[in-house]
């Protein structure tokens, strides 16, 4: 089964660094051939604004999340 990584793509989150988050994500999924194994969805904001930037993997939210953070997430 997939994992699957949600990002908030709301205005706040998206201000504070989740459009770099999001290709951050991208790139490694598409550096270690992970299509199949990793899922990626958006998600409108959730009123969770001042812990944005938000990235939720597999119902685990990580707040304030900056892409030196994301690869340790992600493995």
């Amino acid at each position: 089964m997939a994992k699957e990584i949600k990002v908030c793509m709301g205005s706040a989150c998206f201000a504070k660094g989740n459009l770099d988050n999001l290709n951050f994500i991208k790139q490694y999924i598409e550096n270690n051939n992970l299509e199949s194994e990793i899922k990626i969805i958006g998600s409108l904001c959730e009123n969770k604004c001042e812990n944005g930037p938000r990235i939720i993997v597999d119902g685990v939210e990580y707040k304030n999340v900056t892409t030196e953070q994301l690869e340790g997430i992600i493995k």
